[in-house]
Formats: structure tokens, C-alpha cells, sequence
């Protein structure tokens, strides 16, 4: 289908022919002063000078072509030249009963899908999840799920930090903990053990001690340092213990990520390109792209169009040891050998665009991409506490992602049981709803906020039933279903007149929002946008609930309106649910 504002230039643009002038003067924009009107077009003024004729003329010219118009109800010139619009309501409900009968509500396959891939996430392993992490995974699976729903072929990637000093460090500490490990025994010949010797709160204790340790023991950071290289060697026993290491960390990891409703397709890490390494410095060497300076190995990346300072890329430092920009490049490299994505996504902390201005410019200028594969950037900006500065804990330190979440499930559930009586056989499934809710909440408190800016972690505010909230939405849709379960309860003959011509201003006006929900989902993948989504919901609840409030639904008396409200409240169900998926969350059947 094609976008209801496309629909409504169409008419206007032959107007504008019609009339005798420029068809492209006739774009019409959705109205800033929607007291007046519902959209507006302000070709009369842009055509003035070519025509040597006074704006509202033309505009008159313009709006009498559009007498019986079967788009438009009111067309009017006013001065000094503009053409205030209002829909016919026909035209309206025609266009949502088109967009009921069609898949994914009318949105349009794309000419040519995209293969992606998106890489988001990027926890390191032997560490906890931290808030820190939050804004990666919840900005990552939403871009994921937006570029799904418009038509592209899309592989999500956690590329896990599994490799380099931070296993060294572990590997060093387990060996002065447990020297009697066979791991660290060379002369082992006989099967590893297959129970790891250690528990996930185990290993996250282990990693910040080591770390601490290596800060003010420089013999203990060098055994660090040659574990590390023994490691990467592919000693066996060392090799045995990380494969533990791994195994413990992401089966946390994916319990983590679940509670998030996050899901990867991939699972690798800086380790699975390790060995590809080698060859690609040779390659960029022999092919002249890569050279020797102050004893390291770079790419230079500057352009002359450059207004400020980008540095050379590294690709090895002077002791011959790789860096994430290596790793980076080589995984560039597997990835199109083994995938050939049109598209790689990457959803960073905003503060890393320099760094990847560097591997992007690196991986064009060595040819490890396409010309045509687009290499793009996502960054997001801090997610701060009530005092402006990046999210603490109440005794200063970084808050662990599963324990924010447990807090605010809590939160949820306080407010329920607080708010409402509920039995002790209800008591667990509350605790579900609660815990729907406190996603809802989550997410839609960091989705609402355009990904590159800062914002404020406000717990009281997310998790309000009122404003601008995830929670909102949700008892918004929750309303919804209960309309429709008790409509669907009533004993009488059901009819399915399907959506109808509006009557009303606040029908009229919900109608107008869903119409506008194939623009917003194009929009929101062009622009990867997920606050554009949650602005549009918030709209459109807001429309439904102030609709709801004008209107006897279940106790208007001519069933064939009836039957029309009902079909309106449906596709209004379908759409928020539908958006509500791309951000990550689900409602629950009652709250």
C-alpha cells in the first residue's frame, strides 16, 4: 500500500496541474497548526515568483479544482497563500479497512532486501552483565526486529570480548588458587575435566581480583601476560580451561539476555578470528596498504576532506601483539567471506565513533568490504542517574543489569498488590504480570530517548501508569482486550461491517493515527530510530484512550456502528502489539 500523506499529494499534485501549474508544488505536509487543519500544502507560496502571481490566488486557482474531491472534505485558501486540508472521512475509512486486509497492515516489501548483520551487545566474558550493557542490548534487538519487520534478512551477532589479557588474568589467578588443576600440568596426557572447576559467581569474583592484582604486581601481570600468549598459542590445558571459561559465561550470558528478551543469532567472539589474523597482515602488507610506523604496523585512513585530526589505524603494536582494531578487521573479513551481508550494523557507545571511523575507513581502503556494503555506526549516549551522572549503585558502585532488573520487577509488583487486592492463588501469576511490566517499563524508558543522547534512568517515572511510559502503553492494550472479551462475551448476533466512515473528531482522529503507521515503520528502520516507534504509540494510545472516553462502545444500541467500533478497537490492538514487538516487549492478558 501507499503511505496516506503519498495519497493525499497525489490529489493535491493533479490539483496543482489542473490548475495550470507545477505538479510538484502540490506536497502536502501533516498540519503544524492542527486546530486549522489536519495537513496543509504551501506550494501556492513556492510557485508565486515563477508564476508572477500573488500566493493566494494561486491557492484559490488550486483549491476549486478540488471541489468534489473524494480525498479531501475541505480544501481552503487562506492568507497570505496557504491551502489548509481536512480529509474526507470516506477516503479514511477505506484506506484502514485497505490496510486491515493486507499483510503487516500495507507496509511495503522492500525492492531489494538487505542481508545484515548487526553486531550489538558485546559483553565480556567472566563478567557480569552491568547497566552499562543495557542500552546495547535493548537498542540492538529493537533495530534488529524493525529491519525484520521491513522486509530484510538480518543476523544478530553478540561479538563477545572472550579473548586477550582479561583470560589471561583468570587463567593466572585459577593457577595460584588451584595449581593442582591438571590444566596447568604440561605434562598432562588424559581427558580434561569435563565439570568446570569453578561457578559463575566463582569466576566473576576471580576476574576483578586478578585485575586489581596485575595493577600494583608487575610479576604477577607478566605471568598474566605469558598465560595469555600460551592461551593464544593453543597450549592444550590452558585452551581446555578457557573452553570452561566460555561455556559458564554464556550460559549466564543467555539467562541474562532472556530476562531481557534478547536474542542473538550469533554467538562468536574476538577468539573465533584469532587465527585469521596472521593472513590478513600479510595481505594488507603485500598489497602496500599497511606500513611501518615508530615500530608498529598502521593503515593510514585520513582524507583530505578531513576537518579534524583521524589518526592511522593500528593493526599491530611494535611487540608484533594484535588490538580490537585487528580483531575487528578480521571479523569484517570472515563476516563477508562467510555471510557477505550488504549491511553491517554496529550499536556502540556513542564515544567510539572516532575508533570506528578508523576500522571503517581501514576496512574500505584494504578492500576487506564491497564498495557497496554499507558500514554503519550506531551510537548511543550514557544512561545517567537522577544526579546527571552515568548510573551508580546507592553505595557508588556499577549496578549489575540482573539486579536493576529484579529491583524493578519488585518495584512492580509492590505497586500492584498496593493498588489492587489480590488473592494468594493470584500471587505468582502477578508476579509474571510484574514482571511484563518492568520490562515494558525498561525498555520503553531507554526506546523512547533517541539512541545518541544521554538520558535519566528514572525508576519512579518508567515505571508510572500515567505519561509518557511503557507502562502506559501497556494497560492502554490491556483495555483494548478487555473491550474485545466482553463484546465478544455479549449474547447476541455479532455483525462484520468491518471499520466505517467516521463521525466523530476523536474517531476520526484515532483513525488518522493508525493510518499514519506504514510512515512510521519505514522511517523507523531508514533513520533506525526506535524512539520514532514509541512516539508513535504514545499518540496513538493517547488517541484510543481519548476516543475511549468520547464513546459508548459496549453500550451503543446500532449494532452495525458497533460492529465498527469493535473492528477500529481491533486494528488499534494489532498495531500496538505489533510495535511493542519491534521494541522488545509484550502485554500481558490482564494487569
Amino acid at each position: 500500500m501507499k503511505k496516506l500523506l503519498d495519497l493525499i499529494s497525489e490529489e493535491m499534485m493533479g490539483a496543482f496541474e489542473a490548475a495550470g501549474y507545477d505538479r510538484e508544488l502540490g506536497k502536502v505536509t501533516v498540519s503544524n497548526r492542527p486546530d486549522l487543519c489536519e495537513y496543509q500544502c504551501n506550494g501556492a507560496m513556492a510557485g508565486a515568483k515563477t508564476y508572477h502571481k500573488a500566493p493566494i490566488m494561486i491557492a484559490k486557482d488550486v483549491a476549486e479544482k478540488c471541489e468534489g474531491s473524494e480525498v479531501f472534505s475541505s480544501v481552503e485558501a487562506v492568507n497570505p497563500g496557504f491551502l489548509n486540508l481536512r480529509l474526507n472521512g470516506k477516503f479514511l475509512g477505506n484506506y484502514l479497512k485497505g490496510m486491515e486486509k493486507e499483510d503487516k497492515f500495507g507496509l511495503p516489501k522492500p525492492e531489494k532486501p538487505l542481508k545484515i548483520v548487526i553486531d550489538y551487545g558485546g559483553p565480556n566474558v567472566a563478567k557480569p552483565l552491568h547497566v552499562g550493557h543495557l542500552r546495547s542490548a535493548v537498542i540492538g534487538e529493537s533495530i534488529k526486529r524493525i529491519a525484520r519487520y521491513n522486509g530484510h534478512e538480518v543476523i544478530g551477532d553478540i561479538h563477545l570480548g572472550d579473548w586477550g589479557l582479561q583470560m589471561g588474568l583468570i587463567i593466572t589467578e585459577l593457577k595460584e588458587r588451584k595449581p593442582e588443576l591438571p590444566f596447568f600440568d604440561e605434562s598432562f596426557t588424559g581427558e580434561y575435566p569435563k565439570e568446570a572447576p569453578f561457578t559463575i559467581s566463582e569466576l566473576e569474583e576471580i576476574y576483578p581480583t586478578a585485575s586489581a592484582r596485575s595493577k600494583e604486581d608487575e610479576a604477577y601481570k607478566e605471568k598474566a601476560m605469558e598465560a595469555t600468549f600460551k592461551l593464544q598459542s593453543g597450549v592444550k590445558g590452558y585452551r581446555a580451561l578457557w573452553n570452561h571459561i566460555i561455556a559458564v559465561s554464556v550460559s549466564d550470558l543467555k539467562k541474562n539476555y532472556e530476562n531481557l528478551n534478547v536474542e542473538f543469532d550469533l554467538w562468536k567472539g574476538e577468539s573465533d578470528v584469532h587465527d585469521l589474523i596472521p593472513d590478513m597482515v600479510e595481505y594488507m602488507k603485500r598489497e602496500g596498504y599497511a606500513h611501518e610506523s615508530e615500530g608498529a604496523l598502521v593503515v593510514d585512513v585520513k582524507e583530505e576532506t578531513d576537518t579534524k585530526e583521524i589518526p592511522p589505524c593500528m593493526i599491530l603494536k611494535s611487540d608484533g601483539a594484535s588490538l580490537y582494531n585487528t580483531t575487528d578487521l578480521a571479523t569484517i573479513r570472515e563476516r563477508m567471506e562467510k555471510i557477505n551481508p550488504d549491511q553491517i550494523i554496529y550499536v556502540v557507545d556513542k564515544r567510539q565513533e572516532l575508533y570506528f571511523t578508523q576500522v571503517f575507513r581501514c576496512a574500505r581502503k584494504t578492500k576487506l568490504v564491497k564498495h557497496d556494503t554499507l558500514l554503519t555506526f550506531v551510537g548511543f549516549g550514557t544512561m545517567n542517574g537522577k544526579d546527571g551522572k552515568p548510573f551508580k549503585t546507592r553505595q557508588g558502585g556499577v549496578m549489575r543489569l540482573e539486579n536493576l532488573l529484579s529491583d524493578i520487577n519488585e518495584q512492580m509488583y509492590t505497586k500492584m498488590i498496593t493498588n489492587h487486592e489480590i488473592p494468594e492463588e493470584s500471587k505468582e501469576e502477578a508476579k509474571g504480570i510484574a514482571a511484563m511490566v518492568a520490562l515494558a517499563a525498561v525498555k520503553y524508558g531507554d526506546l523512547s530517548n533517541q539512541a545518541s543522547k544521554d538520558y535519566i534512568f528514572d525508576v519512579e517515572r518508567f515505571t508510572s501508569f500515567e505519561g509518557d511510559t511503557g507502562p502506559y502503553i501497556l494497560y492502554t492494550i490491556v483495555r483494548i482486550k478487555s473491550i474485545l472479551n466482553k463484546y465478544d462475551a455479549l449474547e447476541k448476533e455479532k455483525q462484520d461491517t468491518g471499520i466505517r466512515e467516521p463521525e466523530g473528531e476523536a474517531e476520526k482522529e484515532l483513525m488518522m493515527s493508525l493510518a499514519g503507521f506504514i510512515s512510521m515503520m519505514q522511517t523507523a528502520w531508514e533513520e533506525m530510530a526506535p524512539h520514532k516507534v514509541c512516539a508513535y504509540i504514545y499518540d496513538l494510545a493517547n488517541a484510543f484512550n481519548h476516543f475511549y472516553h468520547e464513546t459508548k462502545i459496549l453500550q451503543e444500541e446500532d449494532e452495525e456502528k458497533q460492529a465498527g467500533y469493535i473492528a477500529l478497537l481491533k486494528l488499534t490492538k494489532e498495531i500496538l502489539e505489533t510495535c511493542i514487538d519491534v521494541l522488545g516487549f509484550a502485554a500481558p492478558e490482564r494487569m
